[in-house]
């Protein structure tokens, strides 16, 4: 998808290091250490073990965020759908369009693909991701909880 200012295509192995420092940054949002090298790892095994599909967004040359999807199913529905599990534009590229464009590459990409719902979760406190999410036609799931188990370290 492109809009004026925002480029966004799937990512591949080869923009691994143009991933590295957002995802890192990202970690970083949700108050876990800087670890560069553990990013690149975590990622590298995605692409690798093709587990996930990555969306970067481009303002120009300048990458300026991602969105990850990992593939998962419903058992109700019967159906493919994806969990989008991440997304993040960089501080100084927000307000210009970057997560509009990266959730409507998502959304796009699941529905070629036959899936039949994105879901997602944020903090309760991330209120501007919340606007946006439910600018884009997204809705607040309040039929169900989510619960969570800590296996061990790390957990977020």
């Amino acid at each position: 998808m492109t809009t004026p200012a925002v480029e966004v295509r799937q990512a591949t192995v080869a923009e691994l290091d143009l991933l590295v420092p957002l995802f890192d940054a990202y970690r970083q949002f949700y108050r876990q250490p800087s670890e560069p090298e553990g990013v690149k790892r975590f990622l590298l095994e995605r692409f690798a073990h093709s587990q996930s599909v990555i969306f970067i967004s481009f303002d120009g040359t300048a990458v300026t965020g991602f969105t990850q999807l990992y593939p998962s199913f419903s058992s109700g529905a019967i159906a493919r759908i994806f969990i989008l599990n991440d997304l993040f534009v960089a501080p100084e590229a927000r307000g210009r369009g970057a997560g509009s464009a990266l959730l409507h590459a998502a959304a796009e990409y699941a529905r070629r693909v036959g899936a039949v719902r994105l879901v997602l979760s944020t903090e309760v406190t991330n209120l501007t991701a919340q606007s946006l999410y439910e600018r884009r036609g997204w809705r607040r799931d309040t039929t169900f909880c989510a619960y969570q188990l800590a296996l061990g370290e790390p957990h977020l």
